[in-house]
């Protein structure tokens, strides 16, 4: 998969990650617990905030 980098925000929500990686957002939800792909939480939305990834560690991802 080839991905323009320099298009991608430096953070990313769980949806755009699922769409660029084609898995669901559970899939990404196990692999933040489990440190396959960790995410940082933002706001305060139900009092754990929302999950986003930075983008290098979606490229990085990609690359392996």
């Amino acid at each position: 998969m080839v991905i323009d980098d320099q298009k991608l925000p430096a953070l990313l929500t769980i949806k755009q990650v699922s769409t660029i990686l084609n898995v669901h957002i559970t899939t990404l939800r196990r692999w933040d617990k489990n440190g396959k792909l960790k995410a940082i939480r933002v706001g305060t939305r139900s009092g754990v905030g929302e999950r986003r990834y930075h983008r290098e560690d979606i490229i990085k991802l990609i690359a392996k």
